[in-house]
């Protein structure tokens, strides 16, 4: 009875990928239709950071949605800007309008608006919305 011949395997070597981790440092590329309106929706359901009066965490749906001018974000360096105020003490009004603020001055979008759902805590929850139109 003849061996059997060994496979050899299919998958080449996947290169190493560099560590993620926080940023406040977004990213752009050119808007790829400057002179059409559209909206860009973006959902990040795992938002977190820190109330300033308690120590405790707050939990957050953070919704973007924006029409784009020259630029739009780089996705994973919003998620990395997003993840970086994950230990900042931040009242849910400040830290909804320093996210708008960050990404005005980032891409002067035509339209944007950023909607903060925080989780209930203590029997409350809150719901913060930023809405900017371009200047």
């Amino acid at each position: 009875m003849k061996a059997k011949a060994k496979s050899a395997p299919t998958m080449k070597r996947i290169a190493k990928r560099k560590s993620t981790k926080p940023s406040r440092q977004m990213e752009t590329f050119s808007n790829p239709k400057k002179k059409r309106d559209y909206e860009i929706e973006v959902s990040y359901p795992e938002f977190t950071c820190i109330c300033p009066v308690t120590g405790q965490p707050d939990f957050a749906t953070i919704n973007i949605q924006y029409v784009p001018s020259e630029v739009c974000v780089e996705l994973k360096s919003l998620r990395n800007y997003l993840w970086s105020y994950r230990n900042k003490g931040a009242f849910h009004e400040a830290v909804t309008n320093k996210i708008a603020d960050d990404l005005i001055k980032l891409m002067t979008p035509r339209w944007l608006m950023v909607e903060a759902e925080f989780h209930t805590r203590g029997g409350l929850s809150t719901t913060v919305r930023v809405e900017s139109s371009g200047e």
